[in-house]
């Protein structure tokens, strides 16, 4: 898979502050995203009341959710609320979806088995693209049947945004090779993202499916510092902290955390793996440390490197 600097894309997960949105958009960041729990333990955002903010206070930048927990909602919700969203954002909007699982809560918030999770999901995904066409929908499936449900207006984007499925195990690449229009996993090493890419490749094949146009992100946690050792202690701390296991010991294969050189080497080796756009997540009371060295010293070295590919 060839690339050039062209590209390649950078988007960040975004904190509640309008400033932050627009010194991300005047420094060329391609994406800005939320994401967001229902009843998780620790305090989060909602996925779809953060894209409408995004959307509401960005210009420029694509604005998307990096995931929304797809299971948890009816379909004609999320369908009438992201259209509503991509009018507010004149249609910008990408719709990352995941199914979740790690927090209990969030399905017994909404009575919603997690064994269901999956197969939810799959019916949801095209049903979502069938109500964004704006017509009366007849759907007769296992969890979201409807007769002559119609979703309007919808949304700027004929058909509706782009769905990128989020996930880390072989049934989301399959969900993302058969129903998606990308594919965002995270805590991924290159050599598993280079093996993902190819698996889907295979599974998209097999199914008869194209993947022109199709989108290849990874979401990644970022700590960047002089001193690399004290990046690599900031981010596995945060970690610790908000997931309550310790990734001290493998912090560098699954996230980014180091000296700016040390990040660059290894988004080169994503590039390399076939990462084409990239969303960091600095850690929480980061200030723009990690963002400035990202779009002063990362972008432009990364650039150069894919420039020579």
């Amino acid at each position: 898979m060839s690339a050039n600097h062209t590209t390649i894309k950078f988007g960040f997960a975004v904190p509640e502050d309008e400033n932050a949105v627009q010194r991300l958009e005047d420094a060329g960041v391609t994406s800005l995203w939320t994401g967001g729990h229902l009843a998780a333990p620790m305090a989060t955002p909602e996925a779809l009341v953060g894209l409408t903010r995004l959307a509401a206070i960005s210009r420029t930048a694509t604005v998307g959710t990096a995931v929304i927990v797809l299971p948890l909602y009816p379909p004609a919700i999320v369908a009438k609320q992201v259209a509503e969203i991509d009018r507010i954002a004149n249609g910008r909007t990408v719709l990352g979806v995941g199914v979740g699982g790690e927090f209990a809560g969030d399905y017994e918030a909404v009575q919603v088995p997690p064994s269901e999770r999956g197969r939810r999901a799959n019916e949801a995904i095209p049903l979502l693209r069938r109500l964004w066409e704006g017509d009366a929908v007849d759907h007769d499936g296992r969890f979201y049947p409807m007769h002559g449900v119609r979703v309007n207006p919808p949304p700027v984007q004929s058909g509706g945004p782009p769905i990128i499925v989020a996930g880390r195990q072989p049934a989301a690449m399959r969900r993302a090779a058969l129903l998606g229009e990308g594919w965002m996993p995270y805590m991924y090493t290159p050599r598993r993202y280079r093996e993902s890419v190819s698996s889907i490749h295979e599974l998209a094949a097999a199914g008869g499916v194209s993947l022109d146009g199709f989108g290849w992100y990874l979401w990644t946690s970022v700590c960047i510092r002089d001193d690399g050792a004290e990046a690599r202690r900031e981010l596995a701390d945060f970690l610790k902290r908000s997931t309550g296991q310790d990734f001290e010991p493998i912090i560098t294969k699954v996230a980014l955390a180091g000296n700016p050189d040390e990040v660059s080497l290894r988004l080169a080796e994503f590039v390399d793996a076939g990462v084409r756009h990239f969303i960091f997540a600095p850690i929480p009371n980061d200030g723009f440390r990690s963002i400035r060295r990202i779009t002063g010293d990362v972008m432009p070295a990364l650039a150069a490197h894919t420039a020579r590919r």
